[in-house]
């Protein structure tokens, strides 16, 4: 599945949020040279710090949880182009499943646990930052099952695919514990920021200080 289809929108049935985010043209930044030196020069930044903390959670993963350390998923990204998502491995091996669909919280493991509260599993989707697949602000990446379960419930959802997807976000940060079934509910903040894509940086900022408060 390299495209999803995209199905028509009703602006009868939309709220008025809604009507004017459709009707907003796209904010040319999302796709701009400098969104895309921002990331770059981001990753760059903070690599020194980051790489000796990935290498050593990376490390604390082996001797608790064995191999594999790095799980990795298809998800959709921008336009509906299917990648390979890279995560710190934070499951039971029995427990992973590529659709992403069927564990519970009884599969996390302790480790996996702490990397999630301090989001240090997503850490290897620097390399996705990289190869240009994803950016550091943005809708999160979701697997295609769930891309299609709520596209059916709502046609606005397609609408998170006309950004690259992101580490952080304006979704994240209004509901940082949100699952796969909160998707409606953090809809509007995706769409709200693609409609401005013009806060990057106090994103970032706020997603530190929110982990490290």
């Amino acid at each position: 599945m390299n495209q999803l289809p995209q199905k028509p929108i009703n602006l009868n049935q939309l709220s008025t949020f809604e009507t004017e985010l459709v009707l907003t043209p796209m904010n040319d930044y999302l796709f701009s040279w400098q969104k895309r030196t921002l990331d770059i020069a981001f990753t760059l930044l903070i690599l020194p710090a980051v790489l000796p903390l990935l290498i050593f959670c990376m490390f604390l993963v082996i001797i608790t949880m064995g191999f594999p350390v790095i799980f990795s998923q298809k998800r959709i990204g921008l336009n509906g182009r299917v990648f390979i998502i890279y995560k710190l491995r934070t499951l039971k091996r029995k427990s992973n499943n590529v659709e992403g669909i069927t564990h519970s919280n009884g599969d996390i493991t302790p480790l996996g646990k702490f990397l999630r509260i301090f989001r240090f599993d997503e850490l290897p989707q620097i390399w996705n930052i990289l190869r240009g697949e994803m950016s550091w602000v943005g809708p999160r990446p979701e697997v295609p099952y769930y891309v299609e379960k709520y596209n059916n419930l709502n046609p606005n959802f397609n609408g998170r695919l006309s950004a690259l997807p992101g580490i952080t976000g304006l979704a994240q940060l209004n509901n940082p514990n949100a699952t796969p079934n909160d998707n409606l509910d953090k809809l509007e903040h995706d769409l709200s920021y693609i409609s401005k894509a013009n806060m990057n940086m106090k994103i970032l900022f706020k997603t530190f200080f929110l982990l490290w408060k």
